[in-house]
């Protein structure tokens, strides 16, 4: 199994690509802590992992909240011995254009998206250390690297931000050991995409400046993350993955 005896902290865990990482973890023999600020979704995935033979602890985690950071890696050091990944996966999007955008859409883009990374990031480096190592995934986006027409500048910048707290965290501690990498997905089923006819109508968009012609499946990026998290990347650090269907190649 590739993350045999490996543990794993993943924010954004309770639904969409983070349950998806978190079950794919699970497989691939890591322990796992899921957080979230969604609790009944969150403890439905850690049930299902550990009903299926993984081992899973859900926490409460708003990833603007340091206090709920450093709870979260106790947790994992506490339950299962030490902590060796990090995927900083919670995030959201807002649809407004710039002159629509309210200072507290942006504010909040910014502190979910950026802040939380930072946070997680900071919190979950002293355990790594004491664990010899370790690898920090950050899940940007496409929009981090070229926005499409129609993104907004609010996601497009948190993820650009995103991007470049990666490498900058990579070259501070790549003599420690600790790697970190950002994944740039394009377009993908979850939740975040949306379930209403402007959202049907947004997508069918996107997916017409995808080269593949589709919408990734959770499952497709969630390949990469463990990727990043295993050994088979241990000379990868400042990197960006993209899974994106083609769309930033263009």
């Amino acid at each position: 199994m590739r993350l045999e005896n490996k543990v794993a902290l993943i924010s954004g865990g309770a639904r969409g690509m983070g349950a998806e990482e978190a079950r794919l973890f699970a497989r691939e023999g890591a322990m796992v802590v899921i957080g979230d600020v969604l609790a009944e979704e969150g403890r439905a995935t850690e049930a299902q992992i550990n009903e299926t033979g993984g081992q899973c602890v859900f926490v409460e985690l708003d990833v603007t909240s340091e206090s709920d950071w450093q709870n979260a890696v106790a947790t994992a050091v506490s339950r299962f011995g030490k902590l060796d990944i990090l995927v900083n996966n919670a995030g959201i999007s807002v649809r407004e254009g710039i002159e629509d955008l309210t200072e507290a859409q942006w504010e909040r883009t910014m502190d979910i998206n950026v802040k939380g990374v930072f946070l997680g990031t900071r919190a979950t480096i002293p355990a790594m250390r004491e664990a010899g190592g370790g690898s920090i995934i950050n899940i940007s986006s496409g929009a981090g690297i070229a926005p499409a027409p129609g993104t907004s500048a609010a996601y497009a910048a948190s993820k650009g931000a995103v991007r470049l707290f990666t490498k900058s965290t990579a070259i501070q501690y790549a003599r420690e050991g600790i790697r970190c990498n950002s994944v740039h997905p394009g377009p993908v089923q979850t939740p975040m995409l949306g379930t209403t006819p402007d959202d049907e109508v947004r997508v069918a968009a996107q997916v017409g400046r995808v080269p593949l012609g589709r919408v990734g499946r959770p499952e497709e990026i969630a390949y990469g993350v463990l990727y990043l998290a295993s050994d088979e990347s241990s000379f990868v650090t400042g990197s960006e993955v993209v899974i994106d269907g083609g769309r930033t190649a263009q």
